[in-house]
């Protein structure tokens, strides 16, 4: 696989299939890898390009702190490396993130926007949880932060039917470098975009699982209502990985989206 060179690091990316670009920024202590399951089903259509965020796979291990603008200035950067000047842009929780404050700085850059998974309008109470997470990553390292990280993400039938895969999933938060992990939760915990949602101009799709308690429901429909040009779509019984525990049902909504004709 290739690597661009971004600044000071170099930057692990693929790029597949053929057509209109479509570009996935995964989540934080994942990597590009985390698209292979949905990747096989896009493909065929369109022009994929997903990457590793800075920190994270084989990208650069850049040391933190890391702020939300570099993690947007590292996929503009990557865009122009693969030059795609325009591109349906598919974020996943962190993300996510990162995709909202892009569509907010480079609009021209943009066709549609897929938000699946992500935070927008955490509560008091949220945002005090996902900042003790991030503490607790800083200062206990990955393990102590995954003991209750797969029941927040998997269902209870699809962690006892696929430990082969939750295995995976969390060895890649174990493999990442700590100080790197702890430097890109904290871009999650500390970031929230709420209030600047109405200025995203692109047609938007939001995605999240009715069982999330990190990316909620309620987050997800404040980010369709706030968005002028947005649909929601609530995935009955999941959880937070959908990208692995329902990758089917994700792409088929992405291609539905992204080949609308609607506006």
């Amino acid at each position: 696989m290739p690597f661009a060179q971004i600044g000071d690091g170099s930057f692990h990316y693929q790029v597949e299939g053929h057509g209109d670009a479509v570009t996935l920024v995964h989540g934080v202590g994942a990597d590009l890898e985390s698209w292979d399951r949905v990747v096989p089903r896009l493909a065929p259509h369109f022009r994929v390009m997903r990457y590793d965020q800075r920190g994270h796979g084989e990208s650069a291990k850049l040391p933190g702190p890391y702020s939300l603008a570099d993690l947007v200035g590292d996929l503009k950067s990557m865009l122009d490396a693969c030059g795609l000047e325009k591109t349906h842009l598919v974020g996943f929780s962190l993300g996510g993130l990162v995709a909202q404050s892009f569509a907010l700085a480079y609009p021209e850059r943009l066709d549609r926007l897929v938000l699946i998974s992500t935070i927008a309008g955490r509560s008091r109470d949220e945002q005090s949880k996902a900042q003790a997470r991030a503490r607790t990553l800083s200062q206990n390292g990955a393990a102590a932060h995954l003991s209750a990280a797969t029941d927040r993400w998997f269902t209870d039938a699809f962690r006892l039917a696929n430990p082969e895969l939750l295995e995976w999933r969390r060895q890649k938060s174990l493999n990442n470098d700590p100080q790197c992990y702890a430097a890109a939760y904290r871009v999650l915990a500390d970031n929230d975009l709420a209030d600047d949602l109405h200025r995203i101009l692109a047609p938007t799709l939001v995605m999240t699982g009715a069982c999330d308690i990190g990316s909620t429901p309620r987050m997800a429909t404040l980010m369709a209502e706030r968005i002028p040009d947005a649909r929601l779509q609530i995935l009955p019984d999941l959880k937070h990985a959908v990208l692995l525990e329902a990758p089917d049902r994700i792409a088929e909504e992405i291609m539905g989206f992204v080949k609308s004709d609607e506006r």
